[in-house]
């Protein structure tokens, strides 16, 4: 029944200029290429780190792809546009510095809340983004996730973020504003996901404020999810959870065969799709408990939650049901949607070109690693550029 809507490459490619289509077009076939990818990546590193001037070109071609700009204003025309289309956003302030004090971190934390007082003014911007290392450095929190025991001073800091994140969350709820905590690496996902449950049940009571996030290349999520409903219902707050399959799949796999454990990832994409369904399914099977977030840009995987949201009686635009994909990828799934009356928004990340490069790096070694991902992309771009030339 909906098995053509994602083939429109008019609608999807709608708000592209011809000169935007041909920058994406050229990124796709570079990123196509492995070997391309990991030397623009050393690359890239090498030259900021020696301060030599690149940033224009990485500017102007795949921070410009996958980046709304470099300020919250900066995205806002793009924001606009969107949103003319029917598509909401989801505000991402993308840096990853990781080496902070807790006076800085406290600092950030006054920008995001700066950041969340700006997209509540736009109805397009239902969502605010944040990392957990954004809150607190990445040590604490593997101290924190091993049970290892903290100094004085290390407490002290923890405490620290567990109250930004408190307060971040008590400011989501009382503007009304969703707040979502994305996934991060498995050695401090569990203290991540400790404390965001923690968040859920202060201020999930009413309406779902607090998301949180569900890697789907882990194999162990399914569990996780059965659990965390259990313990959701006993205490009496919503879920909110982001679905997606998962960021740090080499570095994973690495880390287990460096470290000597099992590895925490699914063997192959399929398993990893079946796992992202199936979670998926749950969540939809248990929608007056659980609000879910549809991050994928996987084309069966949307048709499937359609199909199951339809068989289930579960409205287009029902607001405990969103549909997203990254900004600068699959505006066909994008786009589309959102033209046939579904929540849909594209995640927009934002910052700096310095501190947005581990993001824009993992962006472009996803598209060159995901089988079928770049072609797919590539693809309906090129499909979409033969059609504007028929069209003249």
């Amino acid at each position: 029944m909906h098995k053509k809507i994602f083939e429109n490459t008019k609608r999807a490619f709608k708000l592209k200029t011809d000169k935007e289509l041909k920058r994406s077009i050229f990124l796709f076939k570079l990123m196509s290429r492995p070997w391309m990818v990991s030397v623009g990546t050393w690359l890239t590193t090498f030259s900021l780190k020696y301060n030599l001037p690149v940033k224009s070109i990485i500017r102007n071609t795949i921070f410009k792809q996958f980046c709304g700009g470099e300020t919250s204003k900066e995205c806002v025309p793009i924001i606009e546009e969107h949103f003319k289309e029917k598509a909401y956003t989801v505000f991402d302030y993308a840096s990853e510095v990781r080496e902070k004090s807790d006076e800085e971190l406290e600092s950030d934390l006054d920008d995001q809340i700066w950041l969340s007082n700006f997209a509540v003014k736009y109805e397009a911007i239902p969502f605010v983004a944040i990392k957990p290392s954004q809150l607190g450095r990445f040590e604490l929190w593997e101290k924190v996730d091993a049970g290892e025991k903290l100094t004085a001073a290390e407490q002290k800091s923890w405490e620290g973020v567990r109250n930004r994140l408190d307060r971040l969350c008590k400011h989501g709820h009382n503007i009304g504003l969703k707040i979502m905590i994305d996934a991060e690496e498995i050695w401090i996902q569990t203290a991540v996901d400790n404390l965001v449950e923690e968040m859920m049940e202060k201020y999930n009571t009413e309406q779902t404020v607090v998301f949180s996030t569900v890697q789907c290349y882990r194999w162990d999520r399914p569990e996780y999810m059965m659990n965390l409903l259990k313990r959701a219902r006993n205490k009496g707050y919503k879920i909110g959870m982001k679905l997606v399959r998962g960021a740090y799949m080499e570095k994973e796999r690495r880390r287990a065969a460096e470290m000597g454990y099992p590895s925490p990832i699914c063997k192959n994409k399929q398993e990893t799709d079946d796992v992202f369904n199936s979670i998926m399914k749950f969540c939809l099977n248990n929608i007056d408990d659980i609000a879910v977030y549809i991050g994928t840009h996987n084309e069966e995987s949307s048709y499937l939650a359609m199909e199951i949201m339809e068989e289930r009686g579960i409205a287009k635009d029902d607001k405990r049901v969103w549909f997203s994909q990254l900004y600068g990828m699959s505006d066909n799934i994008t786009f589309n949607l959102s033209a046939n009356g579904y929540n849909s928004a594209k995640y927009m990340p934002f910052g700096k070109v310095e501190e947005v490069i581990p993001y824009l790096i993992r962006r472009a070694e996803e598209n060159s690693s995901v089988e079928g991902q770049t072609g797919r992309e590539l693809s309906l771009l090129l499909e979409e550029r033969e059609r504007r030339k028929k069209s003249k």
